[in-house]
């Protein structure tokens, strides 16, 4: 990669399906969460960001910046998006969720070389690889799965994204819609997109072997 890229792993939320406590902290196989996922994501990026609205000073203690949202009420990983694309240094952003401690250690590569690669189209508009140019985000795809908190986006999005957020919008899909997005195929690494979201499957992942 010949562009540098920052890296935002999204810790914002207020982990209801883990009883209010915040997943990036609670503990996997003696680690916290966050542990696992800094260790795999950090080295992808140039520069790594975390998204936090708690337990701010922990989070510091792992040596990367902590933003906090700029939206109030916890608008979700877009609010996180939002906080990272205003502090960025690099023109991408990478994100991750604090859950999903198993993410592929090619992730960003693959989202940049389809961001990155000459817009295509299928002949007369059959069914064949079609491919926006100009694309303004790549999201991961496990096979007729989106990952849309896995994705790499173009730092010049934020406008368009401040005023969807002003305008009360808060689905992550329905601002890609408005988006050129190019989805990338991770079907050969779908399991590492595994996420925890509740104490019932961090059990699981606790009992099942590394």
């Amino acid at each position: 990669m010949t562009r540098k890229i920052t890296g935002v792993i999204l810790a914002g939320g207020l982990g209801r399906r883990m009883g209010g406590i915040d997943k990036g902290l609670q503990e996997l196989r003696g680690r916290p969460m966050m542990d696992w996922v800094i260790e795999r994501f950090a080295p992808q990026v140039n520069e790594l960001l975390i998204n936090a609205n708690q337990n701010v000073e922990r989070y510091a203690a792992y040596g990367h910046r902590v933003v906090p949202d700029q939206i109030p009420d916890n608008a979700g990983p877009l609010a996180g998006l939002h906080a990272a694309l205003s502090a960025a240094t690099y023109p991408l952003v990478a994100t991750v969720p604090c859950d999903s401690p198993f993410l592929p250690a090619d992730l960003v590569f693959r989202l940049f070389s389809a961001l990155t690669a000459p817009g295509t189209k299928s002949l007369q508009g059959g069914p064949g690889p079609w491919r926006p140019a100009n694309a303004d985000l790549a999201v991961a795809r496990t096979f007729d799965q989106p990952q849309p908190v896995f994705c790499l986006c173009k730092r010049e999005v934020l406008p368009h994204l401040t005023d969807f957020l002003a305008g009360g919008g808060r689905k992550v899909d329905r601002w890609y819609a408005t988006l050129n997005v190019v989805d990338v195929a991770f079907d050969d690494e779908a399991d590492a997109f595994a996420n925890i979201n509740n104490r019932e499957e961090l059990g699981r992942f606790e009992a099942a072997k590394e």
